[in-house]
């Protein structure tokens, strides 16, 4: 089996979505190829969320928001939404997902904690997942 691709997308791939790619390059250990965007890029990544992410020993501080384009969605296997609504164009065949999650946006370290672990737990199932289907 060829490696699987994952796009995490969310609005403004600085906080929910960069925290996903971050754990699935960290525990994938390059068996899934890993990207991320958003539908209306931040300028920068939300650096609360890079110091939520370092102190898991993850380091995402040089990641930068891109813009969700039609062909990053057709060239992933899987595509993991976060609140982006109906801005991911839709392919037949592909694994699509929508995580509820709160944005961390505005909020301060001891907030982002729990959004971090939750994104955490869902990485590690959806790896565990296509772990399996190899």
């Amino acid at each position: 089996m060829t490696t699987p691709s994952v796009l995490f997308v969310c609005v403004h791939n600085a906080g929910r979505s960069q925290m996903a790619a971050g754990y699935l390059q960290a525990l994938g250990g390059g068996r899934v190829r890993v990207y991320s965007a958003g539908s209306e890029p931040a300028d920068a990544i939300n650096q609360v969320a890079v110091a939520a992410m370092s102190e898991k020993g993850i380091d995402i501080a040089g990641n930068r928001p891109a813009i969700l384009t039609t062909d990053a969605v057709r060239e992933a296997d899987v595509v993991i939404t976060m609140g982006c609504g109906d801005a991911c164009p839709v392919f037949p065949g592909k694994r699509y997902e929508d995580w509820e999650l709160d944005d961390p946006a505005g909020l301060d370290l001891e907030q982002v904690r729990p959004i971090r672990d939750e994104i955490e737990a869902r990485v590690s199932r959806l790896l565990e997942e296509l772990d399996a289907a190899r």
